[in-house]
């Protein structure tokens, strides 16, 4: 969803999907979000490049305005760096993934963030800036490098940058399995994982696995002095910072009367505008064909790419699983195919799909027809995402490209009535 709301680069509208999420978490008894993503993302083969909100910098840290929107506006008086939760209606936010997640070599998850201390600074941390000065509760450390440098190991940008120069006065969490990744294969010496990223200035640990083995790890270093006492105070003094701040020691529980808050209608009126908002809007050019709006009384009208008749593929990843999912019977909603369908009024115009944008040689008549007849459309867009995963792509193609080569296969010149909306 980042991309999407990001095209109208309107930060309002980030802060109030931000109040709307806080207000539906607090109504499940979940207290605390794993947003927002701040990567930049540097190169669009990064497998999770879609959780990014821009390439760009400033406009990732306009879109820190979401943290307002699920915490709370800070009091003009208050201290830099200090979380705040602004009452029960309201969640912790984290700011992810510090630092560099979306500047890796070549676009490979997890992999080397290669750019010297400016670059990094200039490029990566302007919306951790933003984020602390918005009084974020937590952050999130990256899976990534920088320089070489595992951030789940990195005590130079964690404590010393972050927490001594920032003062940021919240909490650092790891990723999921974080710690395991430091050595390769992952867990194969966990206690010296443990050690390296405790060190490092990490203060919760999200281990969903083996957390007696932690528990044991860390017990061992702190009795043998490997890991100061002092270290294990600061970090439970600021997860401690936090939990009383959301008010968790005051009411622990889920707030019952806040379950009518869960897919009321004013929020999915808001989550209508945001779509609406995010939509690319083309312009008919000047040379005097009007590409649109399309014709209701189309002859033929084709739609094309993998994500033309698949709700999984359009809502993208995090919805109902990491991955997202493939598919129309996960959830209820509108294809852009059923929706074009919906549109043509003329029983007589043939709406016809294709699953995707390799076309068959058979399918060249309607290419044709389409482009002496009236419109293609292309549904395109990345394949389902794998957040979870290497999630690199080798290259970075559109499916609308395709199409345009299966014209020129089949030398299928298009007519001067010819549209193709993308």
């Amino acid at each position: 969803m980042s991309w999407m709301i990001v095209l109208d680069r309107e930060p309002a509208l980030v802060k109030k999907i931000g109040a709307a999420t806080a207000l539906e978490m607090r109504a499940t008894g979940i207290p605390y979000a794993f947003a927002p993503c701040i990567a930049v993302c540097r190169d669009p083969r990064w497998g999770r490049c879609y959780e990014s909100y821009s390439e760009d910098s400033e406009i990732v840290k306009a879109m820190t305005e979401l943290i307002p929107g699920l915490q709370g506006d800070v009091p003009a008086d208050a201290r830099k760096g200090v979380p705040y939760v602004a009452g029960k209606r309201k969640v912790a936010a984290c700011a992810k993934h510090f630092v560099g997640d979306g500047g890796t070599v070549k676009g490979i998850n997890e992999n080397n963030t290669i750019i010297d201390w400016n670059g990094l600074r200039r490029i990566h941390m302007p919306a951790y800036f933003a984020s602390i000065v918005k009084g974020v509760s937590t952050v999130m450390v990256s899976y990534s490098s920088w320089n070489g440098v595992r951030m789940h190991a990195n005590r130079n940008l964690v404590t010393s940058y972050l927490k001594d120069t920032l003062k940021f006065r919240g909490f650092v969490i790891s990723d999921w399995q974080g710690i395991d990744r430091l050595t390769d294969p992952p867990h194969a010496n966990y206690t010296y994982s443990v050690e390296k990223a405790v060190a490092a200035g990490l203060d919760m640990v999200m281990v969903p696995l083996n957390y007696t083995e932690f528990i044991d790890d860390l017990t061992l270093l702190v009795n043998k002095g490997v890991i100061p006492m002092s270290r294990i105070d600061d970090a439970v003094r600021r997860i401690l910072r936090v939990k009383f701040v959301l008010g968790l020691f005051d009411n622990p529980m889920a707030d019952d009367s806040m379950v009518n808050e869960l897919g009321k209608q004013e929020h999915r009126e808001l989550a209508r505008e945001a779509v609406r908002k995010s939509l690319v809007l083309l312009k008919n050019g000047k040379d005097g064909t009007s590409i649109l709006p399309l014709p209701k009384k189309a002859p033929k009208i084709l739609v094309a790419g993998y994500h033309a008749h698949n709700l999984g593929y359009q809502c993208g990843g995090w919805t109902i699983e990491w991955e997202g999912f493939s598919g129309n019977d996960r959830t209820p909603g509108t294809t852009i195919l059923t929706a074009i369908k919906a549109a043509v009024v003329d029983h007589q115009s043939h709406v016809r799909g294709s699953p995707n944008s390799r076309l068959r040689e058979g399918q060249r008549l309607l290419l044709r027809h389409c482009g002496s007849g009236r419109a293609s459309l292309c549904g395109n867009g990345r394949r389902q995402p794998q957040p979870d995963h290497t999630g690199s792509r080798p290259s970075h193609h559109s499916e609308c490209l395709r199409i345009g080569e299966m014209r020129r296969r089949f030398d299928l010149r298009p007519s001067a009535g010819d549209r193709a909306v993308r």
